[in-house]
């Protein structure tokens, strides 16, 4: 599979990186692909790495990444031209700028609004659950991180299932796009914990089989 990134800052560099160094072809789109951070990524990645426009991002990959502040999300799939049939995975989340909530301008989430606004693409809502520093194989003392995956392309979904697999996550299906409104708010519940609440950002989520209660 080849991944064109839409966004290349935290998110988008952590994932274009990681995906670049188990094999997989990256192309960043950039506004100024020959800017020193640009050159610097690119060469962190490896030789399966390249920088150049939005469009060239779009028609490169098999698998977009939307990785974008919530705020030029919709620019971004607008500059980006047709996206008919390809997987777009959306990292997304409908933050608002104080990060009180979630606002996905109407819609019942953001992962449904970018459906909206990527006519015809086949959207899968995951690496959105996550602090960008965890998102590369990350450990957890309890076993290992999920990363919970929705949309209505089961194909599109097992592919994006691969690449979260990759990452060193436990990829878990939890069913249609219409779920994505439930990662958002999971991401939202992270946020919080890390960021308002100062807990730190070393945590992850993890799902451990629980035993029935016991019965005398």
């Amino acid at each position: 599979m080849k991944i064109g990134v839409i966004g290349s800052g935290h998110v988008g560099g952590t994932l274009g990186k990681a995906w670049a160094h188990r094999g997989y072809d990256v192309y960043f789109a950039a506004r100024d692909p020959r800017s020193e951070r640009m050159r610097r990524l690119t060469r962190e990645c490896g030789p399966n790495a390249e920088a150049g426009s939005l469009a060239g991002a779009a028609a490169f990959g098999d698998v977009i990444l939307l990785a974008t502040p919530w705020a030029a999300t919709k620019q971004a799939i607008a500059a980006a031209g047709d996206l008919s049939g390809k997987i777009v995975i959306d990292a997304t989340n409908p933050l608002k700028p104080d990060l009180s909530g979630l606002d996905a301008f109407g819609y019942a989430s953001g992962g449904e609004a970018v459906a909206d606004w990527a006519k015809g693409a086949r959207v899968v809502k995951t690496m959105n659950q996550i602090g960008a520093a965890l998102m590369d194989a990350p450990i957890a003392e309890l076993g290992k991180p999920v990363m919970f995956v929705a949309g209505d392309d089961e194909l599109a979904k097992e592919d994006a299932c691969l690449l979260v697999k990759s990452l060193g996550f436990a990829a878990e299906d939890c069913g249609p796009l219409s779920m994505a409104a439930c990662l958002e708010h999971l991401a939202f519940l992270w946020i919080n914990r890390a960021v308002k609440q100062k807990k730190g950002a070393t945590f992850a989520f993890v799902i451990s089989p629980a035993s029935p209660p016991r019965t005398e």
